[in-house]
């Protein structure tokens, strides 16, 4: 479990409910996790602090999702950063343009827990917990 501690998680999710929900199911298996619920205050915080992964929602009140994804790449090169889109738009375009604007995964909502830790996991390069 401790590499799963070390690994420091950015939620970047406007609905407080949502952020808290994933915050608490992530931390409950001893992620490091932080919440920004826009954008712009996402993006400060992942070019300070270099989480492992950032979860992001589409719909932000300051800027879209697939925009901020795309930001995250321009500003982490050298680093990567996986990127996780969990959002209630399910349509095969949307995840088209979810992979097309640098996704690693994603997962619409509703979601199932286990399938969440799972992608984490894999994401971050560990065995998936379940």
């Amino acid at each position: 479990m401790d590499t799963v501690r070390q690994n420091k998680i950015l939620i970047i999710e406007d609905e407080d409910g949502m952020a808290q929900l994933l915050k608490e199911r992530l931390e409950s298996v001893g992620y490091e996790v932080h919440t920004e619920a826009s954008g712009k205050s996402g993006l400060s915080y992942a070019v300070e602090y270099r989480p492992n992964l950032v979860i992001l929602d589409l719909k932000l009140p300051d800027m879209g999702g697939y925009d901020v994804c795309r930001e995250l790449r321009r500003l982490s090169s050298p680093w990567e950063i996986p990127v996780l889109m969990l959002t209630a738009m399910g349509q095969p375009i949307d995840q088209l343009r979810g992979f097309a604007h640098g996704a690693d995964a994603y997962l619409t909502k509703p979601f199932e827990p286990t399938e969440l830790l799972k992608t984490v996991a894999l994401l971050l390069g560990q065995v998936a917990i379940t």
